[in-house]
């Protein structure tokens, strides 16, 4: 069995007596690992190293510290099979997204590497006379990024690639359902070369190395995904310190289905959104808004979709579309969510059961019909295959049904009318609006959310300043000098 070890200041730690954690296969309920449980010591010696490797770090030209990205990136591909069949084991995503996901973080990391050249500050003009107003783009420090588990490896990544490109060094907490394939990412960073402190990896319990991370005044950036309540202690634990913090903190995002739409691309990109990765994604369609007069035919045709999801162990049911929940706690979640909802009204057209799986943490892909906009599940983030379906009769109402929410991220509409379009761009209380097409945003882009759903956000030019402070300088020169 696997036993893997922290890495600080450019060296695995040996666990000693360390409290060890036990990861599961959720496909299999076996242990598949071991992995050590940091200690507050532990967290204080990876921000020391980070705080003391940044003075060097940030003095190197950027395109120097892109190309150790670029190293990365390439070992990553390198090591495609070992990382996509880690996260599988761990994390139950079928091998074909695991891969999918390994190749996109290792674009990722080359796209961010490119900004070496990109990013910068300003001149602007004065009032006065001789004087030059100069605005510098720098680095904040040291930055602790606490990720989670539902896509482990593009989450380091989309971390690790801002934070170092521009200057600034890491400490990372990976989740505890999913750190194995963190420990595996720190072999290519050790392999790469990189500077001692640069990159740092702790493990452990939210309460402990999350809080240490965030109240520590070292710590000049945190940026977490996760939940509304670990987002909520991080920014309590951040107070004390003043210290910046970007939060992605779950969606529960509206799909609208106007009656002109094309109802078999509609059925087969609503199921693709709402079932990949198992439904366990912050921006997968969550809650089905259908016009009445389009209601049945769309249903039906949205439930012979989700019957042709196929679901299975990732490492040997090959030609899957999902593989497992990836905890007992999320299995037990979603089908609690699910009777919850027909207990107050809710059909169950498809599925509702764990399937017919021996073992695994598995849940059938559910369809439930005559929804109402006031249940629990229309509301709460449900984060597995399930689709609630909620009919309305007119655009202005599901514009207000579709806001009726605490979070905003991401949102859609299926419409071939050019003024729903425009309306969904101007009034949806999201921060993405996806129009005729699957939940799934572009590194290109800016992804952030309103309310609960988070403060900061990631990706793109937008994303890469999150990890920059801007410095002004006031320079009075004399033209009288000769």
């Amino acid at each position: 069995m696997k036993q893997y070890e922290m890495y600080i200041n450019g060296e695995f730690i040996e666990n000693g007596n360390r409290k060890m954690l036990d990861i599961i296969n959720p496909a299999r309920e076996t242990i598949i690992s071991k992995v050590p449980f940091a200690t507050k010591e532990d967290v204080d010696k990876a921000i020391d190293c980070a705080y003391e490797a940044q003075k060097s770090w940030a003095k190197l030209p950027a395109i120097e510290r892109g190309k150790y990205l670029h190293k990365i990136a390439s070992l990553m591909r390198e090591n495609i099979d070992t990382l996509a069949t880690v996260m599988a084991e761990e994390q139950g995503k079928t091998m074909d997204l695991s891969i999918t996901e390994v190749n996109l973080s290792a674009d990722y990391l080359d796209f961010m590497a490119e900004f070496a050249r990109r990013y910068e500050g300003e001149i602007l003009q004065s009032d006065r006379p001789n004087e030059n107003i100069l605005i510098y783009k720098q680095p904040i420090g040291v930055v602790a990024g606490i990720l989670p588990w539902n896509f482990p490896v593009f989450s380091i990544v989309r971390k690790v690639g801002p934070a170092l490109l521009t200057g600034n060094t890491i400490v990372i907490k990976p989740s505890s359902e999913t750190p194995n394939n963190a420990f595996e990412f720190a072999k290519l960073v050790d392999e790469a070369k990189l500077p001692k402190g640069v990159f740092n990896l702790v493990t452990g319990s939210g309460s402990v190395v999350g809080n240490a991370m965030s109240s520590n005044p070292k710590v000049g950036f945190i940026t977490m995904t996760g939940s509304v309540p670990a987002g909520t202690a991080i920014m309590k634990a951040a107070a004390d310190n003043i210290t910046k913090v970007s939060l992605e903190l779950g969606g529960k995002a509206p799909v609208i289905v106007m009656e002109d739409a094309d109802l078999d691309e509609a059925a087969k990109l609503i199921t693709t959104s709402r079932v990949t990765n198992t439904g366990q994604a912050c921006s997968s369609a969550e809650r089905i808004y259908v016009q009445e007069s389009i209601a049945d035919e769309f249903t039906a045709k949205v439930i012979e979709e989700m019957k042709k999801v196929t679901y299975g162990d990732p490492l040997t049911d090959t030609n899957i579309t999902m593989g497992p929940l990836v905890s007992k706690q999320q299995q037990t979640d979603v089908d609690t969510m699910v009777k919850e909802a027909v207990a107050e009204g809710a059909e169950i057209a498809l599925g509702g059961t764990f399937g017919n799986r021996e073992k695994g943490f598995f849940y059938e892909p559910t369809v439930l019909i005559n929804c109402k906009q006031d249940m629990k599940i229309i509301h709460n983030e449900i984060f597995g295959p399930v689709m609630p379906i909620v009919t309305f009769k007119d655009f202005d109402q599901v514009l207000e049904y579709a806001n009726d929410c605490e979070f905003g991220l991401t949102s859609a509409i299926f419409t071939k009318n050019i003024n729903y379009i425009m309306r969904a761009a101007n009034e949806l209380k999201f921060g993405e609006t996806y129009v005729n097409r699957e939940h799934f945003e572009a590194m290109q882009a800016f992804h952030s959310g309103f309310k609960k759903s988070g403060i900061g956000g990631d990706d793109g030019k937008y994303g890469l300043e999150e990890f920059l402070q801007t410095h002004v300088v006031y320079i009075q020169y004399d033209t009288s000098a000769k």
